[in-house]
């Protein structure tokens, strides 16, 4: 055991200086700024449905109903939750296709520029409002292959900025941004719904667009811009190019496939079936598992042996939460409790975890490396989300939430079977 660098007096923090400060917040805030744009979607989905239908007709002008029908999209709301949680699959599925390219693409192209891309670009199309389902359905394919750009580049940065000797606790915290994106996404939805849901996605498309702004002119994507000292313990050489085939190999990337669709599912359905304050307390436990379990992996200088204890006992707060009393008290703890558990793992995995594999023997000798890593890893996960929400969609309609619930505890347990052969190899590392 070791008590991680990153708090040994005179050492870690005396080599942080306030560009590190700067790039952590920078990459903090441009990520959660992505995903208070999702969230916002996810969060106007009841309002959406009411209004694409012709359930509300203006009782000030007395015209005839056929009238307001005509400028509705669906007859109903059924059909219209049908279609939002289609699109809702049309982005992950994009959004998953983004992913490998992008990885690619921010180690070739210089990452500032695409991220600021991204999230420019991304935040013009979320405020395009086009009130025809084919249109709606393109612009929610482009959007996630520009939504996509976020995260291979943002975890990039940090890890050319940040070493491995205490990236868990500093990558922990750092991963609180796609939690703190979701309080912010749904702060500022609510903050103005009543006026109407299109204004939810101005609000944060506006504060999107400004980051993205922000992010092109102050982000330094290495310390070697400055003339500072490169901090990675491993050294890497220029010379051979990783090829994408070799990054299928990386060690787990394709069991974290199985975490995410039930990450995500409390992610997107949440807001719909529950009221947006205790829906946010998943977010809460999130960035408190990120943060604590990414300390205890630096103490350990392993990370799956606390990736598996925390999806085990994920399994139990699942079936808890299923089977808890309707009491508002319980189910905030409860929650808070899953996203612990759940919400903290998935932090890890898309950081701490990413930027490791980054740095892993198999791809070592390449110096664009980190960003396809991401791309991969975070690409792999959002195939098993895609497939994810139809099937909790398909689940949910034919068996109802129990049989839901059965389902993530079944995803977790092939989450914990998959990555099994890492942690008996972390162990038995720590025991010898």
């Amino acid at each position: 055991l070791a008590w991680p660098s990153v708090f040994q007096s005179g050492t870690a923090l005396l080599r942080f200086s306030h560009h590190h400060v700067v790039v952590f917040l920078l990459t903090f805030f441009s990520c959660s700024l992505l995903h208070a744009s999702r969230k916002t979607f996810s969060n106007v989905k009841v309002s959406i449905s009411k209004q694409w239908t012709s359930n509300a007709f203006n009782t000030t002008l007395e015209l005839p109903i056929e009238i307001w029908s005509s400028n509705h999209l669906f007859p109903n709301t059924e059909e219209a939750t049908l279609f939002l949680g289609m699109l809702g699959i049309i982005f992950l599925f994009s959004y998953t296709v983004g992913l490998f390219i992008s990885g690619m693409v921010g180690d070739r192209l210089n990452l500032r520029w695409v991220l600021s891309f991204g999230m420019c670009s991304s935040a013009l199309l979320v405020w395009l409002h086009f009130y025809n389902r084919w249109l709606y359905c393109c612009l929610w394919i482009v959007n996630g292959l520009l939504q996509s750009t976020g995260s291979p580049c943002v975890v990039a940065v940090m890890g050319n900025w940040f070493w491995k000797n205490g990236r868990g606790v500093v990558f922990g915290l750092w991963s609180a941004c796609a939690s703190v994106g979701n309080i912010l996404g749904a702060f500022l939805a609510s903050s103005v719904l009543q006026y109407d849901y299109e204004y939810a996605f101005l609000v944060t498309a506006t504060v999107q667009f400004a980051g993205g702004i922000v992010i092109f002119f102050g982000l330094l994507v290495s310390p070697e811009e400055i003339g500072l000292q490169v901090l990675n313990l491993i050294t890497l050489s220029k010379s051979p190019e990783l090829q994408f085939a070799s990054t299928r190999l990386l060690p787990g990337s394709l069991a974290y496939t199985c975490l995410k669709p039930v990450n995500y599912s409390f992610f997107f359905w949440l807001p719909f079936y529950l009221t947006d304050p205790l829906s946010i307390w998943y977010d809460v436990g999130g960035i408190i598992g990120g943060t604590l379990q990414g300390f205890i992996s630096d103490i350990l200088q392993k990370r799956a042996p606390v990736l598996a204890l925390s999806l085990i006992l994920a399994i139990g707060s699942l079936v808890g939460y299923s089977r808890s009393p309707n009491n508002k008290s319980i189910s905030v703890l409860l929650m808070a409790v899953t996203g612990f558990f759940i919400g903290g793992p998935s932090n890890m995995i898309s950081s701490a975890i990413s930027a490791d594999l980054g740095h892993q023997e198999l791809i070592q000798s390449s110096s664009e490396a980190l960003a396809m890593v991401t791309g991969i890893v975070d690409g792999t996960r959002s195939i098993g989300a895609a497939v994810g929400q139809y099937l909790v969609s398909l689940i949910q309609d034919n068996l109802g939430w129990m049989w839901v619930f059965y389902f993530f505890i079944l995803m977790t347990s092939c989450t914990i079977l998959f990555i099994s052969p890492i942690i008996v190899r972390e162990i038995i590392s720590l025991v010898e």
